[in-house]
């Protein structure tokens, strides 16, 4: 955020100037009124008015010439929020979500085109022009006290209503937007479940607590609608009151003798353009609102950018060694402790079979080998250097992985295996290869060009799990995080499993597979057994189907049931 406040400044100053210069020349025609009712009426002179009128004609011209100035220079101005923030944001969103972390961080590029409305807008310019009510007050006080302090009081009503809006609309403003944010995450969350509510018929229930919701979001709308409504008509008439008043104050001042027909007209024309700036903030007071809370969740949401002042230092291929140095993990948005000093190293090329009952930490210590959710104490090394602090675009390319829930991106099934990159033909077709799904990829409609549809709903869950496996090989992986990668397949998805797992063994691939099923631990070298969050087994698989059996067999003798997590494990060595 600093860096873009520095690049904003000069044009915001820029936008400054001219409208320093734009609020002068404002005071052109008021002046050409006053002389052409004041002089040229009363002398008769043509010549006069010649003159007059071709200094005004230059004055609006250049006034026309700024003005389209400073409104560029304003679509400028968002432009450079969007391009700046919008990457910044994006990844932020995504780490964040990913992290599990609070979901209205999720409505930060809504922000950003919030931001960007309020920099492109009406509001900014009245924001610049609002210091000018003193000067155009002053001005009008040096033709009559009277007028002035008419003026004066008019623009202190006007900005106290401005204030008076914004202290009674800006809590119900704010909790508009909480709620409506949080109605509308509920529904679109909810929708993603669309073939579970149709099947159960939970369609009207969800439909009720969403107008639960909805009905919240209306009762502030509402009340914050009618202020601002009531606001932005009462100064629409308090300004055509005004203005009314001031001119039948300079009438009866020309009655009077003290002040000439010029002069009332051209006040009247001051006083117009004094009020503007107040009554477009009045106007924009909502754009303003939303802005200004926009900024305050980006600049929370700013912790999280990556430090721009600091080029992230390009690290080499890693050969995949692997250390897991006694992390502690906590679950997102709470104090429970996940996994709990969770130790073990794996060389270059070995490979490693993750079991244990469920709710032990499989799936969180898949997030946290892979560097999406940070450890709470304690490291993941690869190649010696932390996973949580490496560039992803970087370590991205060098890691494969394949979670629990597999999703695929509305595109192409090359895009989705590209990674959504630039499509390189032979690399998406040696990665279906080394996956094994290349038959299978050349089996559907369009084979490589067939559209996958929004979160792959074209595809089967094990068609999806097998391109999910070969977008993880594609590229130069050196370390591989597979969580239950056979839930969905057939047997010969299992086959075609087996045979990548055999492959990445022979490349040298660091390979970690998380699975409830024995078929695919005679593939590994090693099993780390998991148990409450922590490495109840560890070592080569010999020794640990070994341990497995007699844990099972003593528990028999006892008459105890082996752990749920395990007992497949354990059968599959006895």
């Amino acid at each position: 955020m600093q860096s873009l406040q520095a690049e904003l400044k000069p044009i915001l100053r820029y936008l400054a100037v001219f409208s320093f210069f734009m609020n002068l020349l404002f005071l052109v025609p008021a002046i050409f009124m006053s002389q052409v009712f004041d002089r040229v009426l009363t002398t008769y002179s043509q010549e006069t008015l010649l003159v007059l009128l071709g200094g005004t004609l230059i004055a609006l011209l250049l006034l026309f010439t700024l003005d389209y100035v400073r409104n560029r220079l304003q679509n400028v101005l968002g432009h450079m929020i969007e391009e700046h923030l919008s990457p910044l944001v994006a990844t932020a969103m995504v780490a964040s979500m990913a992290r599990a972390a609070l979901s209205t961080k999720a409505d930060g590029l809504r922000d950003v085109n919030s931001l960007r409305n309020a920099f492109s807008a009406n509001a900014l310019i009245a924001l610049f022009d609002a210091p000018w009510v003193v000067i155009y007050v002053l001005f009008i006080w040096t033709f009559h006290p009277a007028l002035g302090v008419c003026a004066g009081v008019a623009a202190v009503v006007m900005l106290v209503l401005a204030w008076l809006n914004d202290k009674l609309t800006r809590t119900a403003m704010e909790s508009m937007q909480k709620e409506g944010r949080r109605a509308s995450q509920y529904l679109d969350s909810s929708m993603r479940n669309a073939e579970v509510l149709q099947a159960l018929g939970m369609t009207g229930n969800l439909l009720k607590r969403w107008r639960a919701q909805q009905e919240g979001v209306a009762a502030d709308q509402a009340s914050a609608g009618r202020t601002m409504v009531a606001f932005a008509a009462g100064t629409r008439f308090f300004r055509q009151a005004v203005q009314v008043l001031m001119l039948a104050l300079g009438a009866y001042l020309v009655l009077t003798g003290r002040a000439s027909a010029g002069i009332m007209i051209a006040t009247t024309i001051l006083l117009g353009r004094a009020i503007a700036p107040v009554e477009q903030l009045v106007a924009s007071w909502r754009t303003l609102i939303e802005a200004r809370a926009a900024y305050r969740r980006l600049a929370e949401l700013s912790k999280e950018f990556p430090d721009e002042r600091v080029a992230p230092f390009a690290l080499p291929r890693p050969d995949g060694r692997l250390a897991v140095e006694g992390v502690v993990l906590r679950a997102p948005g709470s104090e429970r402790v996940v996994l709990n000093g969770v130790s073990f190293a794996l060389a270059p090329g070995e490979s490693l079979g993750i079991v244990g009952p469920s709710a032990a930490g499989k799936s969180s210590l898949a997030r946290l080998l892979t560097g999406v959710w940070p450890a709470a104490a304690g490291a993941v090394r690869l190649d010696g250097a932390d996973v949580a602090h490496w560039p992803r675009e970087d370590l991205g390319r060098w890691i494969g992985y394949v979670p629990q829930d597999v999703e695929m991106f509305e595109g192409t099934v090359a895009e989705n295996i590209a990674r959504l990159g630039d499509v390189n033909a032979d690399a998406v077709v040696a990665a279906a290869r080394r996956a094994h799904t290349h038959e299978l990829i050349l089996s559907l409609p369009e084979g490589y060009d067939t559209q996958v549809g929004e979160q792959g709903v074209r595809l089967s869950p094990g068609q999806r799990q097998r391109i999910a496996l070969a977008r993880a090989l594609y590229g130069d992986p050196r370390f591989v995080v597979l969580d239950e990668p056979n839930s969905n397949l057939d047997g010969a998805g299992e086959i075609a499993l087996v045979h990548a797992l055999r492959g990445l063994r022979n490349e040298g691939v660091t390979t970690v597979v998380i699975t409830h099923r024995p078929s695919l631990i005679s593939h590994v070298k090693k099993i780390l057994v998991l148990e409450s969050g922590r490495v109840h087994l560890f070592g080569p698989v010999a020794e640990v189907m070994r341990a497995l059996q007699q844990k099972a067999q003593a528990s028999i003798r006892d008459n105890k049931s082996p752990d749920a997590g395990n007992r497949s494990v354990a059968g599959a060595a006895a």
